[in-house]
């Protein structure tokens, strides 16, 4: 793969996080399909992508002409056979044997310089990659939400990564405007390897009641974080960060560092989600 050559990008998954990367990714110039086999969720994908690009354009962030020329850059399908790129960035369900799926269609449509990145926040790229022609070509890109706004991109190799997918992915990324941090695959890599007493801790402390979800996160954003731990489960959703606990609990062998809260399982056993269902750790 030549240095400069990736032109157009699939993300998979149009939910909050393959949406925000879509857009991330069109407004740095890149040709752009979002896909999705579920049309109504690619609906609300644009409709949400236009939203946030008139956003921008009120508060002078862009001008008219660039979100036209964003949204010109879009293209939305449900159909698996329009998705051919130069680089392919999955953000659908996190479980491994759905990746390991997708990807094989994604390998049997497009060539084999075609890079395959996940977006998974915890499972196993080495896992992922196993099975797919030409491996070496299997990355993660990890964005955080929102994509649009957050720097941070974890580049994650394989132990068959290439250099040249690795230096590929990671012009990418500058060209996005953010930040890659290159790492090896190692359970839940950098970010939410530590991030996770930042989630679990204040859950222990609630579920002991000595102080409630707007007090802790008061005491949190006061101590300097931007937002805290338990907004930030709300935006993020309660299903994917008990998901990557669950993950991260299992990888190391259940040690009781990761052990999942009980708040935490029971806030997805009732499909109080966070901000995408309405309620969560708060009302929305």
């Amino acid at each position: 793969m030549q240095q400069n050559s990736i032109q157009r990008i699939l993300v998979c998954g149009a939910g909050t996080m393959g949406s925000g990367i879509a857009e991330t990714a069109a407004r740095a110039g890149f040709e752009t399909i979002l896909y999705d086999p579920a049309a109504a969720a690619l609906t609300r994908a644009k409709e949400a992508i236009t939203s946030n690009l008139t956003q921008l354009v009120s508060k002078e962030k862009i001008t008219v002409e660039e979100k036209t020329a964003t949204l010109a850059r879009l293209q939305f399908h449900n159909q698996i056979e329009a998705c051919k790129a130069d680089l392919v960035i999955e953000a659908i369900v996190e479980k491994t044997d759905v990746k390991q799926a997708l990807f094989a269609q994604l390998a049997a449509l497009n060539g084999p310089h075609t890079i395959l990145a996940s977006n998974t926040s915890s499972l196993s790229l080495t896992e992922i990659a196993a099975d797919v022609d030409h491996k070496e070509r299997v990355c993660g890109l990890h964005f955080f939400n929102p994509a649009q706004v957050m720097k941070l991109v974890e580049l994650v190799y394989t132990p068959w990564t290439s250099e040249t997918v690795l230096q590929s992915a990671t012009e990418v990324v500058e060209r996005m405007g953010k930040t890659a941090v290159v790492c090896k695959d190692a359970p839940g890599f950098i970010v939410n390897r530590v991030a996770r007493h930042f989630y679990l801790e204040p859950l222990r402390i609630a579920a002991l009641g000595t102080m409630d979800y707007a007090l802790l996160d008061q005491v949190m954003e006061n101590a300097g974080f931007r937002m805290g731990p338990f907004k930030l489960m709300d935006l993020i959703g309660n299903d994917i960060n008990l998901a990557v606990t669950k993950s991260l609990y299992e990888a190391f062998g259940k040690p009781e560092r990761f052990r999942p809260s009980p708040l935490q399982e029971e806030k997805v056993a009732k499909g109080t989600l966070g901000r995408k269902t309405g309620e969560g750790y708060f009302t929305y």
